[in-house]
């Protein structure tokens, strides 16, 4: 523990040393998803007092609070993480029925959003105990913030998308329809197929968060169809965790012009090349013609 946890401690119990903390509750403990000093003082009073910590990583979580100087014996640490997260939930339920103060946190940010913890936090409210929210660190948030999206639809997280390439590209051809913001995560060794993917939604901004409030922080806004080269442009930018937005679909007037072009084309051009020839001869958006172009396919797929 360095000196200056060990004056945010002394901060902790001042603050929130004297506050409601009720026993057979478990405590859901956002933690920082790169930068230490982003733990709150109440997560570490709480992290201090807590009989127990469920966490998806041991070893991670240990490091973690000995970087605080709130080091645990190991059997005060268990293990609960997406493999387990039914089974481990017992062993939280039992600490919980002798009127102990269980603490939840996943191996970076808020749990229970894209990491574990759901089947936790429900197990335990079904059983009839108290579930206590501690806020802080998201990467969801963390990169809206910093995306200046300014629709005024709101968003949606969509977290990571599937593997597979197929399934990948029915999620974005999902995504191509969708006019809010959309939050999207992925790991270093699948962002390039993400890029790659979401290269379909040309023109559409994408802001990329890599290695949010880490030493090597980067974010950049950009065309969707340009971000497979950014990321091909220095191997760096393809290390790290990302997070990103797709912001939202841009509202433009249509004369129908472009509609009318596109129906003609549909029939005797790949869609692609349908969608770049109308929009090139009406002016009108690219991205609003190839959502249209999709529901013209899906609609005679289904025979309307």
């Amino acid at each position: 523990m360095t000196a200056s946890f060990a004056r945010a401690l002394e901060a902790a119990q001042d603050a929130a040393g004297s506050q409601n903390h009720p026993t057979h509750t478990l405590y859901v403990v956002a933690t920082p998803i790169g930068n230490l000093a982003d733990i709150s003082l109440r997560a570490l009073q709480v992290l201090r007092l807590v009989d127990a910590v469920a966490c998806e990583d041991t070893r991670h979580t240990q490091q973690l609070l000995r970087a605080y100087g709130l080091d645990r014996p190991g059997g005060q640490l268990l293990a609960v993480h997406q493999h387990n997260e039914a089974e481990a939930a017992q062993g939280v339920l039992d600490k919980l029925a002798q009127g102990q103060r269980v603490a939840y946190v996943s191996d970076a940010g808020t749990p229970a959003i894209s990491d574990p913890g759901a089947r936790l936090v429900a197990t335990v409210r079904a059983a009839g105990y108290r579930v206590l929210p501690l806020p802080g660190a998201s990467s969801v948030v963390t990169v809206l913030s910093a995306s200046g999206m300014t629709g005024d639809h709101g968003f949606v997280f969509a977290g990571f998308l599937p593997s597979k390439a197929a399934e990948r590209q029915s999620a974005v051809q999902a995504l191509a329809a969708e006019p809010r913001a959309v939050v999207l995560l992925e790991a270093p060794h699948r962002i390039e197929a993400l890029a790659q993917a979401l290269g379909v939604l040309g023109e559409r901004r994408i802001t990329i968060g890599r290695e949010l409030t880490k030493q090597f922080e980067q974010i950049a806004t950009l065309p969707a169809q340009d971000l497979a080269a950014w990321l091909a442009e220095k191997p760096e930018r393809q290390r790290g965790e990302f997070a990103l937005v797709l912001h939202d679909a841009p509202v433009t007037t249509s004369t129908g012009e472009g509609e009318r072009v596109l129906r003609l084309l549909l029939p005797e051009l790949p869609l692609k090349t349908a969608v770049k020839l109308a929009a090139e001869i009406s002016g009108e958006s690219k991205n609003v013609l190839y959502d249209r172009a999709l529901q013209f396919k899906q609609g005679a797929e289904d025979g309307v």
